[in-house]
């Protein structure tokens, strides 16, 4: 079947495999129909010789059984010489070809001459044909009764023949059509009515069995192609594994190297991004007497503002390192949700009046505390509000929300009036320095770092990072935490009970441990 290039499109690879796939695969049918004896691949050709020789040896005693009922019965009407050398003829073609599909299935797969053996049997199945056109159109002792008997036993010939031979469709000509043409001859020189039906029926019964041979034989040949091209498939499934296994560990290998080479550079990175900060603050501030210039104020207060925003980068950079190595441990304590939150506002709040942008809090007082990584915590919720500033535009409004969740977790919700991200920008947002449309237009453009650490530090706490987005209406992300971070504060002792054993589950010590912080908190 071809490939169009309107069904594909010429710059998708998988049009472009499935292309290379149809081609190679037209150009090694036509190789191998020019290679072979019978207009397939010399692969079906070997296979089909092989069905043939099975066919003919899982058969062996049914013919062998038919050869001496046939040779018994003619006895009666061509006497016992005639009957018995026809018998023993007949076995000894049965016995030669039997050997022969022998022989053939002992070769290995690669050496068998396919022309040669399939001219032997076709050669052996002819003798075979013209045998029983001896015995059955033989005229000594030739009555009425014996007629029908060997139109009958014609029948049974044909038959037999047909699917025994459906593999190689010329052989099934050869042991068939002596004993047909010559019983319809037969019949068809009599003269009578009766006769010209018989040989009618006896060609009729030739084609029948011919197209059931012929249908016998495709259906063969298309179980055959199903499993060269299931073979085909499993091969390149197997190929595009191997492939992919070693494009993964070629992946794994430069993750970790590149893992490695942040830590052994953090110290470095950060060490002189550390003097340039304190001597730009110097310099900035005018510590040690004004500038002669005011532009060297204004220069060294640009030096420190850029160096704050590299070690920022470097900063988001080496935690995003450690997240995807696993090496990334959280520092668990008693959180309270709400005062993080507030924190957090209060340390953006100037950012955002700069910008015209009004900040509402709702939060749900009174909580439980959470037990989690306030550092993890703090950095989400920093994360998400600079984010909601920077893309919101003059004038706009952020809403801070934390409460419970349905299933008794709590949630932080940071919502903003942006221009919002259109749905299929989502995934490319979330992903390590991806970056939206919208984020590459703004002014005040990030590495796209942000989202991604947020959303890692929320599944290390085994919660749910959700960001929901509508183009001109906003953007707004949910993040909970699992209920059985929530730290539930344990009812007093009405008096002294037993000492409380160490519990064997370490899951119980945990909850038991942070039940007694909070409650001692």
């Amino acid at each position: 079947m071809s490939v169009s290039n309107e069904q594909i499109p010429p710059t998708s690879e998988h049009g472009v495999a499935k292309r290379r796939r149809a081609a190679s695969q037209r150009v090694r049918e036509a190789r191998d129909r020019l290679t072979s004896t019978t207009g397939t691949r010399p692969a079906f050709d070997y296979e089909l010789l092989r069905q043939f020789a099975q066919n003919r040896l899982s058969a062996s005693l049914v013919i062998l059984l038919l050869v001496g009922t046939v040779g018994f019965l003619s006895s009666l009407w061509t006497g016992p010489v005639i009957a018995g050398t026809w018998t023993a003829a007949v076995l000894m073609i049965h016995a030669v070809i039997v050997t022969k599909c022998r022989q053939f299935l002992a070769e290995p797969a690669s050496s068998p001459h396919l022309r040669s053996w399939r001219l032997r049997f076709i050669m052996l199945d002819l003798f075979f044909g013209l045998a029983w056109m001896f015995i059955l159109t033989n005229p000594v002792g030739l009555d009425e009764g014996s007629s029908s008997f060997m139109l009958f036993v014609m029948l049974l010939v044909i038959a037999v023949s047909s699917m025994l031979a459906s593999s190689v469709p010329i052989a099934v000509f050869a042991a068939t059509m002596p004993v047909t043409l010559a019983i319809a001859l037969d019949y068809a020189l009599r003269g009578t009515l009766r006769d010209y039906v018989l040989a009618t029926m006896a060609l009729t019964a030739q084609a029948y069995f011919s197209l059931l041979a012929y249908r016998l034989y495709s259906s063969t040949l298309a179980t055959l192609e199903a499993h060269a091209e299931k073979d085909a498939l499993i091969g390149e499934l197997e190929q595009s594994k191997a492939i992919s296994d070693e494009a993964r560990g070629r992946a794994e290998s430069a993750n970790i190297s590149k893992s490695r080479f942040l830590a052994q550079m953090s110290h470095e990175l950060r060490t002189p991004l550390n003097a340039i900060l304190g001597f730009s603050e110097v310099m900035k501030s005018e510590i040690f007497g004004p500038h002669h210039v005011p532009a060297y104020k204004e220069y060294a207060a640009d030096i420190h503002n850029s160096g704050v925003h590299l070690l920022n980068l470097i900063n988001e950079i080496l935690d995003l390192s450690r997240i995807e190595a696993g090496r990334y441990e959280l520092n668990e304590e008693p959180v309270t949700l709400v005062h993080v939150a507030e924190e957090c506002r209060h340390l953006l709040q100037m950012r955002a009046k700069n910008r015209g942008i009004t900040v509402h809090e709702m939060y749900e007082h009174e909580m439980p505390r959470l037990w989690a990584d306030e550092r993890a915590i703090r950095q989400i919720f920093l994360n998400l509000l600079s984010n909601a500033i920077k893309f919101t535009p003059q004038g706009g409004e952020i809403w801070i929300k934390v409460g419970w969740t349905a299933s008794g977790g709590q949630y932080l919700s940071v919502k903003d009036t942006g221009p919002g991200i259109p749905e299929e920008e989502i995934p490319i947002v979330l992903a390590s320095f991806g970056q939206g449309s919208n984020s590459i237009k703004s002014a005040e453009q990030g590495a796209g770092l942000g989202l991604p650490i947020a959303k890692s530090l929320v599944d290390l706490h085994g919660g749910t990072f959700t960001l929901k987005s509508k183009l001109r209406i906003g953007t707004e992300v949910v993040v909970t935490f699992p209920p059985e971070r929530v730290m539930a504060a344990l009812a007093p002792l009405s008096e002294p009970g037993p000492s409380i054993q160490p519990s064997a589950d370490p899951g119980e010590r945990l909850k038991t441990r942070k039940r007694a912080l909070f409650s001692i908190n």
